[in-house]
């Protein structure tokens, strides 16, 4: 099966942001669709695995933040590649407040509301969100596709469009031998001074793996 059909179909990029009690959290999402519009209700895809899963499970309300062209990376590297058990995602994150969830100021435009169901599948729960606030703002919106060939960006691996050779394409292929390339989100490295080998204690400044997983170009 030619499974990179589905990269030929919309997807945008998100955060997806809820409590973990009293502690505002969230990951990175790019399966969000309205299904109805009066009442208004969407559709949002959470893998089993993220811990934000389980905290939308258990405050049943959720906010979808839509991201922009300019999101800078390292916000996309926080909420996409680590995890909340580890590092507190919102700490020197400018956000506000709606319908109790957290919300990005610089984004394109949110909305929140409350999980009126869920569907279960192998992998992903599929909440269904009664939107009860949202916000428009200026900003051109981030599809995956500009993610993946603009960005250079790849998926988490606990997203729905996650495919295993991902790293091995655009971003690796068009870098040059002074570079080197994180193989997990994309980042690539392009310093004045360029690395024969990276030093020891590396990471990577977007989704803080160490240098093992960087190659060179």
């Amino acid at each position: 099966m030619d499974k990179s059909v589905f990269r030929n179909m919309s997807y945008g990029v998100y955060i997806v942001t809820t409590m973990d009690g009293m502690r505002p959290t969230g990951c990175v999402a790019n399966s969000c669709m309205q299904i109805t519009s009066d009442p208004s209700v969407v559709a949002v895809s959470i893998n089993h695995d993220n811990y934000t899963n389980k905290c939308i499970s258990e405050s049943k309300s959720l906010a979808v933040n839509i991201l922009t062209e300019q999101t800078d990376m390292t916000l996309i590297g926080r909420f996409g590649f680590q995890s909340a058990k580890d590092i507190d995602k919102f700490e020197g994150i400018a956000f506000e407040w709606a319908y109790g969830n957290p919300v990005f100021t610089d984004s394109c435009g949110w909305f929140a509301g409350d999980v009126i169901g869920s569907y279960e599948t192998s992998t992903h729960t599929v909440f269904f969100v009664e939107v009860k606030d949202a916000k428009s703002l200026p900003g051109t919106p981030m599809t995956y596709a500009y993610y993946h060939k603009v960005k250079n960006g790849t998926s988490p691996k606990n997203a729905p469009t996650y495919q295993a050779d991902e790293p091995a394409e655009s971003s690796l292929e068009a870098a040059s031998a002074s570079r080197w390339i994180c193989s997990i989100c994309g980042y690539i490295y392009e310093g004045d001074v360029p690395f024969e080998e990276l030093p020891d204690d590396w990471v990577c400044p977007v989704c803080k793996q160490p240098k093992s997983v960087f190659k060179k170009g």
